[in-house]
């Protein structure tokens, strides 16, 4: 809860500021200043503090940089929305933003296009992209992997226990044990053929 006096701060670039649909009943213009100053505060915090790491638990799942920072903005917005009914807000922003990559994975059809898409406001400056970029040989190494096992990998390196993992996914604490492991497994086999090449390449 907000101390009195205390302004809200905005929130992000996209997010509205007005909350709308998860606000019952009409309001007056002070209700309505009242309910924004209550919770408009908890959102900001919790945007700005996990919009980047989202970003970052998609591209672990396949998807590119620019639809990540899409994909994360726009669930950030829908968790703004509904934001007083969220019990658990990283784990419902998670659970959203996979669903909406699965379904534009899964949709779209591979064009030939001349045009740059735009940058997003939610990429991080040159220099922090430059050490995403090095990650790159992780990354590749996930894509490796079967999709559930990156699913579940990007959960755990979130912090994700395999019981909250497992609830979010449909499925037993156990199985969820078993594909972590058969993925730290791959991914160690991978990652250490790469830095043998790497290493064969120098030499």
């Amino acid at each position: 809860m907000a101390e009195p006096g205390v302004t809200a701060p905005d929130p992000g670039p996209g997010i509205p500021e007005m909350v709308g649909p998860c606000v019952p009943g009409a309001r007056t213009p002070d209700q309505t200043g009242a309910y924004l100053h209550a919770h408009g505060v908890d959102f900001a915090v919790f945007y700005r503090s996990e919009v980047r790491p989202l970003v970052g638990f998609l591209m672990m799942q396949g998807a590119g940089v620019a639809d990540a920072a899409d994909l994360a903005q726009e669930s950030m917005v829908e968790a703004f929305r509904r934001w007083v009914t969220i019990r658990h807000p990283r784990a419902w922003v998670r659970r959203v933003a996979t669903r909406a990559y699965i379904r534009r994975a899964t949709a779209i059809q591979e064009q030939p296009t001349c045009d740059v898409p735009e940058p997003s406001l939610l990429l991080r400056p040159q220099a922090d992209i430059a050490v995403w970029e090095q990650r790159q040989e992780v990354l590749r190494a996930l894509a490796a992997l079967p999709q559930r096992q990156r699913q579940i990998m990007a959960w755990i390196y979130d912090g994700f226990t395999p019981q909250e993992i497992a609830e979010e996914l449909g499925l037993t604490a156990e199985a969820v044990r078993a594909s972590a492991l058969k993925a730290r497994r791959a991914l160690a086999k991978n990652l250490q053929f790469d830095g043998e090449g790497d290493h064969r390449d120098e030499s």
